[in-house]
């Protein structure tokens, strides 16, 4: 059943962590790997924890704690697809910022897989809504970043309530003395996996544009004028920085887009289906907020400001240049910042293409439109509503071509589907009038 899941997701062969892990992994032991995001970690322990599921036991048997919501919903729906063909395979998500009360209620009707982060999942066993008495596999999935956040000893008092019998599966994109002192506390004779690079040599274009403080602005305009990304990911330090460029952007006719910390979870969720979707095709992000976010055919990476730690700089360029296409990251870097930039070549051991904004063809006039439109269903995967009901509706009644409909993502309480520009306003009023599965329901525009 798995191998079936694989083929229909086109897994047809396996990265370097995938095939580097799955032995041990299958084979019950204890791992301990070092991966980053878009190597296919997600797909390893994955697998390995639902080849241990007995799904006539209705109770929590693998567990995988991520550092932020938006990696968990990531790894929530990567291991449902890979449970598309084993029945009967109930999955909950255990995350912050979301009401504890439809939690208890999912938990209450037993749960094989628990997906969440550490302060949710630390509240559910304080009130004793959630038992891991059984737990066959625990995950620990960008075990550096949950440390740096200061989960330490939430970890602790999770671990302490799974049996000592468990797998424990740890991976993480650094080996920061912390990780591997924690791995000596929770882990039994762990394989030791160690993928070192995300990228063939080259596959990302790298460029440190100087500047100055006063100059960034108009520096980070002239960028987009040149380059001219379909899709970007802006990364700013602070939230309100995040907000100013987000702002400075759409006030020069590129559409983008601000996550950060201090949105609320429908807000995020929104933002991420948005620019997921191609309705918005600029993310001005933080690290934390942007930390498990995998996009496909992101053309361009921009460090609005470079980070103080060349390991962050390395994680944040590694989401362009993936699935064997090229990348392109450009970084703005004022004279004060120029010891980061050393430290960045000292840590890749090779020197860095240092340009001048002046040498830029930057075209007025450039702008950058969303080609779809998203639209807000008040009905979700509670409601037993599927994307192929969405489809069949907007396809079928509602009289749009297939190739109109964009992404469709199918949350709890509701769901969002891409709508072409050009026929958003027929999606809409049929959405707004018409039925699916012979329901009424009620849709919005995202803007």
């Amino acid at each position: 059943m798995q191998l079936d899941a694989l083929h229909s997701l086109g897994y047809n062969t396996m990265t370097d962590i995938q095939a580097r892990t799955l032995p041990a992994v299958l084979n019950g032991q204890d791992v301990i790997a070092q991966a980053k995001t878009g190597s296919g970690k997600t797909a390893a322990f994955g697998i390995g924890l639902l080849n241990r599921i007995n799904p006539r036991y209705f109770g929590a048997q693998a567990m995988v704690l991520c550092p932020t919501r938006e990696l968990a919903e990531q790894v929530g729906k990567e291991i449902r697809k890979l449970a598309r063909f084993m029945p009967n395979i109930k999955l909950v998500m255990l995350c912050g910022g979301k009401p504890i009360g439809p939690q208890i209620g999912s938990l209450a009707h037993g749960a094989h897989i628990i997906v969440g982060t550490p302060g949710r999942i630390q509240d559910h066993l304080r009130k004793n809504t959630l038992k891991l008495d059984g737990l066959k596999t625990l995950v620990l999935d960008e075990a550096d970043r949950m440390l740096d956040m200061g989960f330490a000893d939430v970890m602790k008092e999770i671990i302490a309530q799974t049996p000592p019998s468990r797998q424990t599966l740890l991976f993480s994109a650094t080996y920061p003395d912390g990780i591997q002192q924690i791995s000596r506390q929770i882990q039994q004779s762990p394989v030791r996996i160690s993928v070192s690079t995300e990228h063939q040599p080259n596959v990302i274009e790298q460029t440190f544009y100087e500047t100055t403080e006063s100059e960034r602005n108009s520096g980070l305009l002239a960028l987009f004028q040149h380059y001219q990304p379909e899709r970007c990911v802006v990364f700013c330090h602070t939230k309100k920085q995040c907000d100013e460029v987000a702002d400075l952007l759409t006030s020069h006719q590129i559409t983008a887009l601000a996550l950060h910390g201090d949105l609320e979870q429908r807000q995020r969720d929104q933002v991420l289906v948005r620019f997921a979707n191609n309705s918005c095709p600029v993310l001005v992000a933080t690290d934390v907020a942007a930390r498990g976010l995998d996009i496909k055919s992101l053309q361009m990476v921009i460090n609005y400001e470079l980070p103080r730690d060349p390991e962050v700089y390395v994680h944040r360029i590694g989401r362009t240049g993936r699935a064997g296409e090229k990348g392109l990251a450009v970084s703005l870097v004022t004279p004060s910042q120029t010891p980061r930039v050393i430290a960045i070549e000292d840590y890749r051991q090779q020197p860095g293409r240092i340009d001048s904004l002046a040498s830029l063809k930057s075209k007025s006039g450039f702008t950058l439109k969303a080609a779809m439109i998203t639209l807000q269903i008040d009905a979700g995967r509670k409601n037993k509503l599927r994307p192929g009901d969405i489809l069949g509706a907007l396809t079928g009644d509602a009289g749009l071509s297939a190739q109109h409909i964009g992404k469709i993502d199918i949350f709890d309480m509701s769901s969002y589907v891409a709508v072409d520009v050009s026929a958003y306003r027929q999606a809409l009023n049929y959405l707004s009038s018409g039925k699916i599965k012979g329901r009424s329901i009620r849709a919005r525009l995202i803007r």
